[in-house]
């Protein structure tokens, strides 16, 4: 393994994002095919759905953006 080399934080950020958004997300999807016996006042908006989705999809993009392969060819590109 390379010593010295650093990673960007932002990759672990979409990482994290996008794992809570996928678990979110399935989440939404698994009460809206068996929904509770109580709803909550707002059910019919399905937030866990649309903001599960927004995590998963701002996580995927910050660890494609960031990913250390990337950068990798970007050091590589500027020698």
């Amino acid at each position: 393994m390379k010593s010295g080399g650093s990673m960007s934080i932002w990759f672990f950020i979409g990482v994290s994002l996008a794992v809570n958004g996928a678990v979110i997300f399935g989440e939404g999807i698994y009460e809206l095919i068996s929904p509770p016996v109580q709803q909550v006042v707002l059910y019919n908006l399905h937030a866990n759905i649309w903001w599960g989705a927004v995590l998963l999809v701002l996580g995927l993009v910050f660890s494609v953006r960031f990913s250390p392969a990337r950068e990798r060819a970007r050091l590589a590109g500027n020698s």
